[in-house]
């Protein structure tokens, strides 16, 4: 199942302590712009982009983060459909960030 996220909320999770992998969509060059701090960038364009993420845990816990979240919104869908156990999409992505970036 797909949960949603304040940027508040997961840094309030990544700050206890949470083991939470966060998953920036956006391209390489949005990313450039500042991206959340321990962010993987994998871009939902590459044609690659399913293979990428087949090749992390399925059992582990995930946010998505995009721009507005709408691409992390389908990248929570196809991670779903393959099998991703917790995934949270991050709401309003970096248009909504609070936190520090890099």
């Amino acid at each position: 199942m797909v949960n949603t996220l304040t940027s508040s909320e997961l840094i309030e999770k990544l700050a206890a302590g949470e083991k939470i992998t966060v998953i920036d969509v956006r391209t390489p060059e949005e990313v450039q712009e500042g991206k959340v701090i321990g962010a993987t960038n994998i871009n939902i364009f590459d044609a690659d982009f399913v293979d990428k993420i087949s090749d992390y845990d399925k059992s582990n816990t995930y946010a998505m983060v995009c721009r507005s979240g709408a691409r992390s919104g389908q990248a929570c869908m196809h991670m779903e459909a393959m099998g991703f156990e917790n995934i949270s999409n991050v709401e309003g992505g970096m248009m909504a960030w609070v936190g520090e970036v890099e």
